[in-house]
């Protein structure tokens, strides 16, 4: 089949540029930052050792002005967000430890006192969080509870005759399990609780508690253990926290969204208790944005990795008698190719979230901020995902050397793992897409009379036969047309992603039109329905953020490289779903085999830029020193 044509040459640099995109110089300073650094690989360390190893490197990153950047500038800060994301997520080149431990010091302990609280905190601790002086934890999760943070079971009571919170931990469910920084290093944590006063909860607030004595030892009334050695991440020092009716003074809570007076009346600026802790959680995004992008980042150098090694390794001989590049090899393109694809799709989508994230305004409606939230929610998801298969295809193609911790693949394997995990379960983060897609129905759900529901399917017949005679008439260009071009037009590909969003979104509305009588037994049946519909939805975006980036391209070559690249991650995705397509009748059989040759003709095309398109990464070379590239 033939494909549009691709340019004999780009320049990488040209490609770095359109990656790196708003925050260009940012990023350039911060690669030279990590070049001055000799790079201390993590290879044979123990536990110990290692966790040493990145705190005298956190520290190192304290004496530059990183981390000021995503914190006020009236207290020391730079007011940069998005260079403060954009900053942390590149330390997912190296080793994924320091990132993990930076962005808890940084994103979650300090966004947390700076977002929750108010400017009593911000003069008390921000510059002592900045200059590392105060190291902290962010205490959430609960062994009992991980992703329903709602119901968490650490309680915080409030003592009007003290004027002090009591906090603690009720049962062995509400031990605080995986807390970054606590088992060595945290001195102060924030800890999420069940806010107590006057007898009645007012749902979860966070409070600042000491946890370490000024000699280290735990403070009276906690208990701190160690989590001990984890498949990856071992320089983060996770560990569990439980309290034991631990007293602190009434300040210690982070009040921007809920205060208790002295004598012990609540007051709020949302009188909602469900909304106001839905806000609350909202305002800490940064750290699910930042997870997502580091997860990206390691992609890339696994990719890197393994590129330049099939851009090497010969295996095999062609009639000839040469030994062939195994990148030539179709099946090498088809591990790769497509996963480079989809990685250079996720990255402009992570980009634009990056840049939304930091153009919000603190007072942007809640219709914005809940979009925002769902965004980075669903990226989240894809690409740690697709992290956990770039880099176990990574390995795959490395063979046996891939397998050697020495050729690094192996550690990011086991360091990236846990992304799938924290910062919210992506099963989890898939249904809240879902949910925040499905509100456009909700007038449906919240009058469930027969009349209603007869409008409602009288609606759904409607847009299905709009369904038929609009969106369908240029769709069924691919089921009846015999030019196979059509497969690499821009608009039939995003038309086809939003067609396929629609129609599984109105199938998930429709089938929960029974909810009111079962609320739980309905939503669970079609779980998958719903999983699908968030799926499918961050499937788009990342298509049209991927297309607008090749638009934005002003290098002629590098365009047309990456226009063509963008077609390989429209065409194996939809291949990767074409039971869905075939089953509703997007394309017909003969056109998911064009799919298939489609997808095979782009690697070729692909094949020879494949060392360019990774170079455009421009990952430090200092963390590709794998022995594997060097025979």
């Amino acid at each position: 089949m033939d494909v549009p044509a691709v340019p004999e040459k780009v320049d990488p640099d040209a490609l770095t540029a359109v990656l790196d995109g708003r925050w260009a110089g940012l990023k350039r300073d911060v690669r030279a930052q990590m070049s001055t650094e000799k790079f201390r690989d993590t290879i044979g360390l123990d536990v110990e050792a290692h966790r040493v190893q990145v705190l005298d490197q956190l520290r190192k990153l304290a004496e530059t002005d990183r981390p000021a950047l995503g914190f006020d500038a009236a207290y020391g800060g730079l007011s940069d967000v998005g260079g403060s994301v954009m900053s942390f997520e590149m330390l997912g080149y190296g080793d994924l430890s320091l990132m993990v431990k930076a962005g808890v010091q940084w994103g979650l302990f300090g966004g947390a006192v700076q977002l929750l609280g108010t400017a009593a905190h911000h003069e008390k601790y921000l510059r002592r969080i900045m200059n590392l002086d105060l190291l902290g934890c962010f205490a959430m999760t609960e062994h009992g509870h991980g992703s329903d943070v709602q119901h968490l079971h650490t309680t915080a009571t409030y003592d009007p005759s003290t004027r002090e919170f009591v906090v603690h931990s009720p049962d062995p469910g509400a031990t605080k399990e995986y807390i970054g920084n606590a088992a060595r290093d945290g001195q102060l944590a924030v800890v999420f609780a069940q806010l107590i006063t006057g007898g009645e909860s007012r749902g979860v607030h966070a409070f600042l508690v000491p946890i370490r004595d000024d000699s280290g030892a735990p403070a009276p009334g906690v208990t701190i253990a160690d989590c001990g050695v984890k498949a990856g991440l071992n320089g983060v020092d996770n560990g569990r926290l439980t309290f034991d009716q631990v007293r602190v003074p009434r300040e210690a809570l982070l009040n921007r969204f809920g205060d208790v007076a002295e004598d012990g009346t609540y007051t709020s600026p949302i009188e909602s208790d469900g909304r106001r802790f839905f806000t609350m959680l909202g305002t800490l995004i940064r750290g699910r944005v930042s997870v997502g992008g580091s997860a990206g980042c390691a992609t890339q150098r696994a990719l890197t990795l393994a590129i330049r090694y099939g851009d090497q390794r010969r295996q095999f001989q062609r009639p000839e008698g040469d030994e062939v590049v195994i990148l030539d090899y179709l099946g090498h393109q088809r591990k790769l190719l497509p996963a480079l694809a989809k990685t250079y799709a996720l990255h402009f989508a992570q980009e634009e979230l990056v840049a939304a994230l930091h153009d919000i305004a603190s007072d942007a409606p809640e219709e914005e901020q809940r979009e925002l939230e769902s965004r980075a929610a669903g990226l989240k998801a894809l690409n740690t995902w697709h992290a956990t298969a770039a880099i176990q295809t990574a390995r795959e193609a490395c063979g046996g050397s891939g397998y050697l911790a020495e050729n690094l693949l192996a550690g990011l394997k086991a360091d990236t793992d846990v992304f799938t995990t924290f910062e919210g379960d992506n099963t989890v983060l898939l249904q809240l897409v879902a949910k925040g897609l499905l509100t456009q129905y909700k007038e449906h759900f919240e009058d469930l009379s027969p009349l209603a529901t007869a409008r409602f399917v009288a609606e759904q017949l409607v847009d299905t036969v709009m369904e038929r005679s609009a969106a369908w008439k240029f769709l069924e260009r691919l089921t009846e047309s015999d030019d196979a071009s059509v497969l690499f037009d821009r608009e039939w590909q995003q038309r086809l992603f939003e067609d396929r969003e629609e129609h599984v979104l109105s199938g998930v509305a429709n089938r929960l039109r029974g909810a009111a009588s079962d609320p739980f037994g309905v939503f669970n049946s079609v779980q998958d329905h719903v999983l699908l519909a968030g799926r499918v939805h961050v499937d788009r975006l990342i298509l049209d953020a991927f297309a607008r980036a090749v638009s934005s391209c002003s290098d002629p070559e590098a365009a047309a490289l990456l226009s063509r690249l963008c077609d390989l991650y429209a065409l194996s995705t939809i291949e990767a779903d074409r039971a869905w397509f075939l089953e509703h009748g997007r394309i017909s059989a003969s056109r998911s085999k064009a799919v298939t040759a489609a997808v095979n003709a782009l690697c070729g095309a692909l094949r020879p830029h494949a060392r360019t398109l990774v170079d455009g990464f421009a990952v430090p070379e200092q963390f590709l020193a794998a022995p594997m590239l060097n025979g």
